[in-house]
């Protein structure tokens, strides 16, 4: 994987860049649709690739492994022919999904033993194992195995957590160089910052990322409970560390007011659930504010979705359709709702892109976070 840095905005942090891995380029600012179980919820691929304008999708080792399951995958040579997508694929290592089992999992120096939400049985991820399981899954671009404390995690603990963090890198970095790709092409793995909302420990630990030489890095462990203002105040802190050469993925964020804010702040690749989810709930993001299609004020309302939407769904269907949809509880409101959404983010990182190397990011930015966040 290379990333070639393209321009940078005056009097910010932001960046446009391009990511080339073996399945295609990837513009940055970019945000990445979370395809959890090896798709996307409710959107067909080439609605994600001809209509959202999607680079790069995620996958999840957690998911992946339990279903279908790594023999599964490897049978049908990896996710990429699994699933048919033909871009660029990106795969979380699952450390969030465990960590997030508080009540059924057991963390001990060698990994982490865990219940299976959807059987009980038990299984055990380690640093190395996790490397193995993504080798076989195929992505692009793998994630290191972490520990995820809570946003309000108290300081000894999320210092202990640090220490864990780096010392299960080590050794997923140790088994990813000297293990290759299972389907002939290469594949680049990426560290993760931890150290909750603790200035010293985040220091602490992108340096100790920044030495390892990887590709890129990630922000980890943030939109997890802490104030948003203290998620903007880490990633400047980390931000100021990470290598200018190399990708920074910050994962799990966010609304588009976040995004906007973190590309501010030296960000170059997004990722979550919030389009998707938000959407099949009756939320819509648009790029003049916040729209709940459940609310009565639309059922009468025939204008497009968005006047000037970024999707072929905003000029098909009227706000009154979609909540008529909705009320009706109708699958096909979720499927609209999705698509919009995504193309909204898609759209969104784009334009912030385009201002970038036009040079007026700050005052477009500035001018976007009120107007994303107003309700309608």
């Amino acid at each position: 994987m290379t990333f070639e840095l393209q321009g940078t905005a005056p009097s910010t942090n932001a960046r446009a860049g391009l990511i080339t891995t073996a399945h295609g380029q990837i513009e940055t600012p970019i945000f990445m649709p979370v395809g959890t179980l090896a798709s996307v919820k409710g959107v067909h691929f080439h609605e994600l690739r001809d209509d959202i304008k999607a680079q790069i999708i995620l996958g999840n080792t957690y998911h992946l492994y339990l279903r279908p399951g790594i023999e599964i995958l490897e049978k049908a040579g990896g996710l990429y022919k699994f699933n048919g997508w033909e871009k660029p694929i990106l795969t979380d290592s699952g450390g969030f999904q465990v960590f997030s089992l508080s009540d059924n999992r057991k963390l001990t120096e060698d990994g982490a033993e865990f219940r299976s939400h959807i059987d009980g049985s038990r299984h055990f991820f380690t640093p190395e194992k996790v490397v193995d399981i993504q080798r076989s899954i195929g992505a692009d671009i793998m994630m290191a195995f972490d520990e995820c404390p809570p946003g309000t995690a108290e300081y000894d603990y999320a210092k202990k957590s640090l220490a864990l963090t780096h010392r299960w890198l080590d050794r997923g970095l140790s088994r990813f160089r000297q293990t290759e790709g299972k389907y002939g092409y290469e594949q680049t793995f990426f560290p993760i910052v931890q150290g909750c909302v603790y200035p010293d420990l985040r220091r602490e630990s992108a340096a100790y990322i920044a030495e390892k030489g990887c590709d890129g890095n990630a922000i980890g462990g943030l939109a997890v409970g802490e104030p948003v203002e203290k998620m903007y105040e880490m990633v400047e802190i980390v931000n100021e560390i990470l290598p200018t050469d190399k990708p920074r993925y910050l994962m799990g964020v966010g609304t588009p007011a976040n995004i906007l804010e973190n590309i501010d702040r030296g960000v170059d690749m997004f990722d979550c659930v919030m389009p998707t989810r938000n959407g099949r709930n009756g939320m819509l993001f648009t790029r003049n504010g916040i729209m709940n299609m459940r609310n009565k004020k639309w059922a009468d309302d025939f204008s497009p979705i968005e006047e000037e939407g970024a999707s072929v769904v905003d000029r098909i269907y009227s706000r009154a359709y979609l909540r008529h949809l909705f009320i009706s509880e109708e699958l096909l409101a979720m499927q609209i709702a999705s698509i919009h959404n995504l193309a909204f983010y898609l759209w969104l990182v784009g334009e912030a892109r385009k201002h970038i190397l036009a040079g007026d990011f700050a005052s477009w930015k500035k001018e976007m976070v009120v107007r994303v966040t107003q309700r309608l």
